[in-house]
């Protein structure tokens, strides 16, 4: 079995007081690791058609003791009920549309049916957690039930990020939103942690064409924003009647665009150009004493990737594009944009020492890598002070994103353990890895007594 079945419906719920363990799972872990993702892929007599449209399941790990628990449920989203209780596929998704007649097709150009399906990633806020997707609807959950609980808050635009960023100065969160329209703007907002703060915009771009946006950069100073040429006419979005991804189009004499915009609202430099690229997922940012800005992120040649990871290709065994880590080094004074790839190894899904090295340098990445071959095979820890790489790799396995988490007493970057869940394709199951987070050796493992399909990203609470 390969790993196609990362791709396959899950539909067993349950809750597990002790899953079996192999080696040790450290004592000092004590909070729970909560993911979402894709778990259902057919409603009805249709199945989706991309990887991003599955229907989202959340899924929360507690450590207590040097044991492990386990327990998953649908997130009960409005897609997910009206699938439920239709038997249809009632929201656009990312690259799937419900069927409708032509009068609900063209009611939906007033009154378009987001969905609220949030299996890319999840947020706290305060003490609140949510589930997220591109749309802006975040679902609110309660992190020991799961159980949903309606719209977690208001998102200033139409289009949204599941990659927020910590807002050192208040607890809160930043993030991006595209507001669409008879005129088009990036918006970058943030959000105060407590139940009635209300999100407030502080900064703003006019935008002909908004390119597709996954993550952004964000240093101390600025939020670093990325404009790959894959980009949508907003009016096609609306007239088109495609899914909302298939209105995107690949323009790579538009470059890859860099623009800088002052946290408070202030002063905007750039665009600053490069060589065409595309990239989902930016790793970290940081200012340089001299005013100079790096941006790490994970990059592929052209938007080829979006493509690769429709639902027939993958479970196919067709190979996904080689993401590489790439540095930008984007120089304000002299207007300029250089690039590297930093290892050798391609990286994807990538995680940093958050606590310590958010908007500031930092010398370790982890993620999930592939040859280019076909999926993720294997956890790559890249070493920026040697750029040197590390693996970690099991025949029949795939693993997804490292999740990294500090040890309490840590003497340092990178002190402390990757969580990661390893599709077992010999057994058909998925394991709950930990590794050394500096060396990759394993320390322990516990086992899913089912698969668990290719989720996106998650977050260690330590208090729950």
């Amino acid at each position: 079995m390969g790993s196609e079945l990362g791709f396959e419906t899950l539909e067993r719920e349950t809750r597990i007081e002790a899953l079996p363990v192999e080696g040790e799972i450290p004592e000092w872990l004590g909070g729970s690791l909560l993911r979402t993702g894709p778990a259902k892929f057919e409603v009805g007599t249709r199945g989706m058609s991309h990887w991003f449209d599955g229907l989202a399941m959340l899924h929360r790990f507690g450590f207590a003791g040097g044991r492990v628990s386990y327990a998953n449920r649908f997130l009960e989203s409005r897609a997910y009920r009206a699938a439920a209780e239709t038997g249809e596929i009632s929201y656009s998704e990312f690259a799937t549309d419900p069927c409708r007649s032509l009068f609900k097709r063209a009611m939906s150009l007033f009154r378009p049916a987001l969905s609220d399906n949030g299996n890319v990633n999840l947020v706290q806020l305060g003490e609140r957690f949510a589930a997220m997707t591109e749309t802006p609807i975040p679902v609110e959950f309660d992190p020991e039930t799961l159980a949903a609980a309606g719209v977690a808050w208001e998102v200033p635009g139409t289009l949204t990020t599941a990659h927020p960023h910590l807002d050192r100065a208040n607890g809160g969160m930043l993030n991006y939103a595209a507001a669409l329209g008879p005129r088009n703007h990036y918006r970058f907002f943030g959000l105060g942690p407590g139940t009635g703060d209300e999100p407030r915009v502080l900064a703003t771009l006019p935008t002909r064409e908004p390119a597709y946006m996954h993550s952004f950069g964000l240093t101390e100073r600025w939020f670093v924003l990325a404009e790959y040429p894959f980009v949508v006419n907003p009016l096609a979005l609306a007239l088109s009647g495609r899914p909302y991804i298939e209105n995107y189009r690949w323009k790579p004499e538009r470059g890859t665009r860099f623009t800088l915009l002052a946290r408070d609202g202030g002063e905007v430099l750039g665009p600053f150009e490069t060589d065409a690229c595309f990239g989902f997922h930016h790793v970290n940012a940081y200012a340089e004493p001299d005013g100079t800005v790096v941006a790490d992120v994970c990059t592929f040649a052209d938007a080829e990737i979006v493509e690769s990871l429709y639902l027939g290709n993958l479970r196919n065994g067709a190979a996904i594009p080689a993401p590489e880590l790439t540095r930008f080094t984007i120089s304000p004074g002299p207007g300029t944009v250089t690039s590297e790839r930093l290892i050798a190894d391609p990286i994807d899904l990538p995680r940093i020492d958050y606590g310590r090295c958010n908007e500031r340098p930092h010398r370790y990445v982890w993620g999930a890598g592939t040859d280019g071959t076909g999926f993720f095979d294997r956890i790559v820890r890249a070493d920026l002070a040697d750029r040197s790489s590390t693996t970690w790799s099991e025949a029949d396995c795939w693993p997804g994103e490292p999740v990294f988490v500090s040890r309490p007493d840590a003497s340092g970057e990178g002190d402390g353990v990757l969580l990661s869940l390893v599709l077992d394709g010999a057994a058909g199951t998925t394991i709950l890895l930990v590794l050394d987070a500096r060396t990759l050796d394993e320390i322990g493992r516990a086992q899913v007594p089912h698969h668990i399909p290719f989720g996106f990203h998650g977050q260690y609470a330590a208090a729950v």
